[in-house]
């Protein structure tokens, strides 16, 4: 595998912060709205951002 340069793994760090509260915020989402449809919403696009941290997590092994 090729070396990570410090800036990358900066840049990387800083995405998988990001995708980390967009997730919380989601799941935060999720559980105040009464209305079932965007619960259903946000719970997905919770899974996606933590399917994006995880992909971002797996560059680092």
């Amino acid at each position: 595998m090729a070396q990570i340069t410090e800036k990358e793994l900066s840049a990387l760090g800083d995405l998988m912060t990001m995708e980390s509260v967009l997730g919380a915020k989601c799941c935060a989402l999720a559980t105040e709205t009464d209305d079932a449809e965007l619960r259903d919403i946000y719970t997905q696009m919770a899974g996606r951002h933590q399917r994006h941290f995880d992909q971002l997590y797996g560059n680092l092994k």
